[in-house]
């Protein structure tokens, strides 16, 4: 009895020693120690704050200026409340995160140098690199949160805020479209003369097919009416039409007045509202795109910008905590002052490079996915730099 109570006591010591040997590896390996934890408590925090304390500021001023736009179009209020400023808030909320980012960094670190609390850090042998690391893996969960509310969550917001921004805001929506050619299948190629929206009608309709590079049937109509109450997709009624089928010499003709029709085309394909592309998610734009350039519609760069950017925007958290860590670590004599003026300088150089590049990507052939990522690429030599001459 005794040595069985003996060999559990040397069992259940054993379990302990081991137990006591993981804890201590994990307590010197912890990738996310005290400090770190510190820093990230201290970024994050910042950073909603600075998120909510400017966008409440921003609501105000935006009600301020368009109060009697909503008041003389007769906007309802809960179209204000949760139509207009509920999508408003989370769509400029990612649409200014380097702003943010930028502020929180500069505004913590500096705090933190201003109290010697990083030469502290530095003098127990933390290096730059290591103090890096909480700022990096906040940089890293603001990446993901930016990129997942732009790419999923806000384009849904977006369609409520873009409908009203058409409704009560904006007096010269488009409504029209002239000239219209796509392909809308497999040597398919259609064809309108206008298009009105407000009738979902297109005038002067034409819709060629073609077998190897030749013409065997065109459909000439002088009216051609998208369906909206259809449950099908891609139902049009054709009008006053003729159809010429090209068979060797021969020409067969048929007419007629009214014909229910399956053509692969809707209305948004070829009528693009100003902010269209912020209203669709990204496997909707990436599946746009590839669909728009299949028919050879030419008019997509705004979509393939807003693709591109979309990633590019959330990246640059990483190079924006870089460049703000590496201003703000030294002390300085004249506080937070300096820091957050450059700082604020920087934030808003990227966010109208940023603007410049997308606006020559739309106007000026530049390939969309290389304008997108000049401003990352140019800041990223900065932060380089930055990182280089920061306090080691």
């Amino acid at each position: 009895m005794i040595k069985r109570m003996k060999m559990k006591t040397g069992k259940e010591s054993n379990k302990n020693k081991k137990l006591g040997k993981m804890l201590d590896f994990l307590a010197t390996h912890n990738p996310v120690s005290r400090l770190d934890r510190y820093i990230i408590g201290k970024f994050l925090g910042t950073y909603f704050f600075s998120i909510a304390l400017i966008i409440s500021i921003s609501v105000v001023f935006d009600f301020n200026e368009n109060i009697d736009k909503f008041l003389s179009r007769n906007a309802p209020i809960s179209a204000i409340l949760f139509d207009y400023y509920l999508n408003f808030i989370p769509y400029y909320s990612n649409l200014f995160s380097q702003l943010f980012v930028f502020i929180s960094v500069i505004f913590f670190t500096t705090k933190l140098a201003e109290n010697s609390e990083i030469i502290a850090m530095m003098s127990t042998g933390v290096s730059f690199a290591r103090l890096m690391r909480p700022y990096m893996i906040s940089a890293a969960i603001i990446c993901c949160i930016t990129y997942g509310l732009g790419a999923y969550i806000i384009p849904k917001g977006n369609v409520k805020r873009v409908k009203f921004e058409n409704t009560y805001k904006r007096r010269n929506v488009p409504t029209y479209t002239s000239n219209v050619q796509l392909e809308v299948d497999s040597g398919v190629v259609a064809y309108i003369s206008r298009y009105e929206d407000r009738e979902k009608t297109g005038y002067g309709f034409r819709l060629d097919k073609f077998t190897d590079k030749k013409l065997v049937s065109q459909l000439q109509a002088y009216s051609i009416q998208y369906d909206t109450l259809s449950e099908e997709p891609y139902h049009w009624v054709i009008r006053d039409f003729q159809i010429r089928d090209l068979r060797g010499a021969r020409e067969i003709i048929t007419k007629g007045m009214k014909q229910d029709s399956i053509i692969k085309m809707e209305p948004q394909d070829f009528l693009i509202t100003k902010g269209q592309q912020e209203t669709l998610t990204t496997p909707e734009l990436a599946e746009y795109i590839r669909k728009q350039k299949q028919r050879g519609f030419a008019n997509i760069k705004e979509f393939e910008v807003e693709y591109y950017k979309r990633g590019a925007s959330s990246f640059a958290a990483f190079i924006l905590t870089t460049i703000g860590l590496g201003l703000s670590a030294r002390k300085r004599k004249n506080g937070m002052g300096i820091s957050l003026g450059i700082g604020l300088a920087l934030s808003f150089a990227y966010i109208m490079f940023q603007t410049i590049s997308a606006t020559f990507a739309i106007n000026a052939n530049v390939p969309p996915v290389m304008a997108v990522w000049i401003p990352n690429i140019v800041f990223l030599f900065i932060a380089i730099y930055v990182y280089r001459k920061a306090p080691r």
